[in-house]
């Protein structure tokens, strides 16, 4: 079975890459195109507010990317982290793309190994337990987001602003993605797809208008992204965790389950 992953096409080449290495026959077909903003002065002025935050919290990699990527000119490749200052993160990729960035283990905060999902909520339980009292909070996403975690500090006693890191637009495929889509649409049974968000998930529609997805494996990170690959109309979909290693296992298990003798 192929699995398709629909990640931005940066991420997903790393995904490939590593989930082509534990044996799976994985290409990519990103279903949402991440550009820098036009205005790169909210980004700027983030960076001097920075270091007077308690919290600052990447909603994805492309936020710790392209924040990093804003930063004002110092020692070295830019300015330093500010010491003290959290960097909330969702997950390992994110993690990931903060230490890339030089942050200091020490001020990462992420959900725990064993969080039921990874989102604000996972974080959220991870930061309960400080005083956010009078305490500034900035969080970097894309243009538009939830606001469940703002709003959760806010009731807490912090100020909490937004920062716009990057635009997210749909995706315009070249031939090779489009023969990966005809492929997946006339033989679903040999294809699976890895969806890592919602708003991606969605652009399916527009890219097959009038699909039948009835017969297709959907592999999805979190529960709201399962929810929506169900209202497309994927006949199957498993949770998973969104690691390559954890992915590959789960494809694994749904392999042998389809190679049983009935």
């Amino acid at each position: 079975m192929r699995l398709i992953v629909t990640r931005p096409a940066a991420q997903a080449a790393r995904w490939v890459q590593e989930l082509q290495a534990l044996g799976v026959d994985a290409q990519a077909l990103p279903l949402l195109e991440i550009a820098p903003l036009a205005d790169a002065a909210p980004l700027h002025a983030a960076w001097h507010q920075l270091p007077g935050c308690a919290l600052a919290m990447f909603v994805s990699a492309n936020a710790v990317q392209h924040f990093f990527a804003a930063r004002p000119e110092g020692e070295g490749e830019g300015a330093a982290w500010p010491a003290g200052v959290l960097a909330g993160s969702t997950g390992p990729g994110t993690t990931h793309a903060l230490r890339q960035a030089g942050v200091a283990e020490a001020d990462i905060v992420e959900p725990a190994a064993d969080a039921p999902a990874l989102d604000s909520e996972a974080l959220w339980a991870q930061l309960s337990a400080r005083d956010w009292a009078g305490r500034h909070a900035l969080v970097v996403r894309g243009e538009d987001g939830r606001d469940w975690l703002a709003d959760t500090l806010r009731g807490r006693g912090a100020t909490v602003d937004f920062v716009a890191a990057y635009r997210r637009l749909a995706p315009v495929p070249d031939a090779a993605g489009r023969a990966l889509l005809q492929a997946a649409l006339v033989a679903p049974q040999n294809h699976a797809w890895l969806l890592s968000s919602s708003e991606a998930a969605q652009h399916l529609v527009s890219l097959a208008p009038g699909a039948d997805w009835s017969a297709s494996l959907a592999l999805a990170s979190h529960p709201r992204i399962a929810a929506t690959a169900r209202r497309i109309g994927f006949g199957r979909v498993e949770a998973v965790s969104p690691t390559p290693a954890e992915v590959a296992r789960c494809l694994a298990g749904v392999r042998s389950i389809q190679s049983a003798p009935q």
